[in-house]
């Protein structure tokens, strides 16, 4: 059905002059037109006037304008022209602009929310917008809105089933008539004073409910990547006592991007705990027995040892003490196995001992029972009461070689104490390393015997044995310390000072703290190796502790007996390595809480770098003395009790007095 210009019927208002324009063709327009003003003026007059229907020509909705309005819409004079063709695009744009130009034309708060209102034109505008006001721009709005609302076309009304039923889907094209009608009933309605309509202010029916902080919605695992293309295993930088803990802790995975949200992280906590989350690909291609430096999958490559060892550093304790084969062993030995200037436990703990107690083995379980559950007794050794032993991390097992060891007796005292030196070595991921414990020949005056015994020990430690050299180039048949890449040697070598009792005492005594610059002047062993007679390419770190030598049992006064034995420094550690600062001294110091013997524990703390490997080396495959762990830590946890339990029993005694 079309107008009786030719055009459709849903044209609008608002093109309507340009198409009177094309309807008047012939010479007799101002007659045309005066006529239609009449009969406009007509129409108006008629009280009551019932709203137009959706099919209503737009012609003869302009006829039902009131004069006033269409004074108020300034209507010019056009001269006329040729029809044109309507132009079916632009019509439907308009049509667009209009319903978006009504969704704005809302009735008040109240015709909204009033539950009673069925009507067609109402329910319609409420299913159509139901998004919230926008109260950046005013609406404009007629006050007969809400009343020519109500008066819209009953058969509008019924055909409609969304003012009754809002859930339900209705036909596009019966929402626009509804609007349609509306806007036409808008037009019937009265003039505005001013010409400025205004819209109230549409609020919601009710408060909007408060937004969550947090609208984050947990992720799903697969965000959580682990993959080695990625950068999931960047670490923070290496502190000077301790590595920073390798574990996949909250912050290292909201610092490395790997999760974004805490329901992230939860959801890695609970799928791969604190251990580092293994490919079924990566097992697939996985060999323990062979391997090359670099492949993916390599049990001692890069890969490996970057997942453990981040920096490539390794925290390594080692310590000699000459216990003057005393039975009675400390009470407590933390001050002298895990001091507190450190913040972090080492890696690997090497302890040396010189005229060890008679019992090894108990020396070997109060070891274990003060390092605890988290160290294993990878190896130990003795060549007569010369002892040493090996403790490692216990997830570090895997990656150490088989271990070695080897003897060399320089000058045999007794048939039970013995000087000579002790060596233990292996490989840990790609670098070997070899520890050395002796006692050289004691005296004041025989440096030179000491430098024999020193010769006789580098030539006769025949290590390593299975475990391949990992630079024969670098390594001479004539010095044990070559073969290897680190070299740990430590003991009591027996090197005094060269000045008397009463020169000692005084230096001393104006430097009791820590300033003993004045007294390694006189010390042999600096003399010599300065000189590089001894200890050939080794180092010391700097001392700033009193000598270790000699103490009267128990005290802290040094030898008051009638020899009056001169205080030195006997004791010492000493490390050499095949790479320039791949050894770094962090601490060296002395246990003076220790007084059951007539020296006093001397320990060092160093971080050594590692360097990947390969496989096809000889591997002790997880192997420890697991007898020992399991007293050590039953002896551990038995202790504990035992103190628990009288700390309650005082606690729970009380003293009556009588009055």
């Amino acid at each position: 059905m079309s107008t009786p210009n030719g055009f459709p019927q849903h044209s609008r208002v608002c093109v309507t002059r340009s198409m009177e324009g094309g309807a008047v063709q012939d010479l007799q327009a101002k007659k045309a037109g005066k006529a239609a003003k009449k009969e406009a003026a007509g129409d108006a007059a008629v009280p009551g006037g019932g709203p137009v229907s959706v099919g209503t020509p737009v012609s003869e909705t302009l006829k039902l304008l009131p004069a006033e309005l269409k004074a108020n819409m300034k209507m010019k004079s056009i001269t006329p022209r040729p029809p044109r063709k309507p132009r079916l695009e632009r019509a439907a744009s308009l049509d667009e602009k209009s319903w978006r130009r009504w969704r704005r034309f809302r009735t008040s708060q109240e015709s909204l929310t009033d539950p009673n209102d069925t009507s067609s034109s109402n329910g319609s505008l409420q299913e159509a917008s139901p998004s919230p006001p926008n109260r950046g721009r005013e609406s404009p709005c007629y006050p007969c809105c809400q009343e020519n609302s109500s008066h819209s076309s009953p058969d509008a009304s019924e055909a409609s089933p969304v003012g009754k039923n809002r859930g339900g889907t209705s036909d596009l094209g019966k929402r626009a008539s509804e609007i349609s009608s509306a806007f036409g009933g808008l037009l019937r309605g009265k003039a505005f004073p001013g010409g400025k309509p205004r819209l109230s202010q549409i609020m919601p029916a009710r408060p909007l409910p408060p937004m969550e902080l947090n609208v984050a919605s947990p992720t799903p695992r697969t965000a959580n990547r682990i993959d080695s293309d990625c950068l999931d295993y960047r670490h923070s930088s290496q502190h000077k006592f301790g590595r920073v803990s390798s574990s996949l802790s909250d912050t290292r995975l909201h610092g490395n991007g790997m999760v974004y949200d805490s329901c992230s992280t939860d959801s890695m906590k609970s799928t791969f705990s604190l251990l580092t989350p293994i490919r079924a690909k990566d097992v697939r291609s996985r060999s323990y027995l062979e391997g090359s430096l670099l492949a993916s999958g390599a049990l001692l490559g890069a890969e490996e040892l970057s997942r453990y060892f981040p920096d490539r550093n390794v925290g390594i304790f080692v310590a000699t003490w000459n216990m003057q084969g005393q039975k009675e062993l400390p009470v407590n030995l933390d001050d002298f196995l895990l001091p507190t200037d450190p913040d972090y436990a080492q890696d690997m703990y090497v302890i040396g001992v010189q005229e060890g107690c008679p019992d090894r083995r108990e020396w070997e379980i109060r070891l274990q029972e003060t390092l605890g559950p988290h160290y294993v007794l990878l190896f130990s050794a003795a060549h007569g009461v010369l002892y040493m032993s090996v403790f490692i991390r216990r997830d570090l097992i895997w990656f150490c070689s088989e271990v070695e060891y080897a003897t060399v007796t320089t000058r045999i005292v007794s048939q039970i104490k013995t000087k000579g030196a002790l060596g233990i070595s292996f490989t840990f991921f790609g670098t070997s390393f070899l520890f050395i414990t002796s006692h050289f020949t004691s005296g004041d005056s025989k440096v030179n015997e000491r430098k024999l015994d020193y010769n006789k020990t580098i030539q006769a430690l025949t290590l390593p044995k299975n475990v391949p050299d990992t630079n024969p180039y670098r390594s001479s048949s004539s010095d044990v310390t070559t073969r290897f890449d680190e070299v740990f040697w430590f003991g009591d070598f027996n090197f005094r000072l060269n000045k008397d009792r009463e020169t000692v005492d005084s230096i001393l005594n104006q430097n009791p703290d820590s300033d003993v610059s004045q007294l390694l002047v006189y010390d042999q062993l600096t003399s010599e190796m300065s000189r590089g007679s001894i200890f050939k390419g080794f180092q010391e770190a700097d001392i700033h502790f009193r000598p270790s030598y000699k103490f009267d049992i128990g005290k802290d006064s040094y030898d008051t007996t009638s020899k009056q034995r001169t205080p030195s420094y006997t004791d010492r550690v000493v490390f050499r390595s095949r790479y320039k600062d791949d050894i770094q001294a962090v601490k060296y110091s002395s246990c003076p809480v220790i007084k059951t013997s007539d020296h006093r524990p001397v320990f060092a703390l160093f971080r050594v770098k590692v360097r990947p490997g390969r496989d096809n080396i000889p591997l002790a495959a997880g192997q420890f003395d697991r007898e020992l762990y399991l007293i050590g830590i039953k002896r551990r946890i038995t202790r504990e009790l035992q103190k628990r339990r009288e700390q309650k029993d005082q606690k729970s005694s009380s003293i009556c007095s009588i009055s």
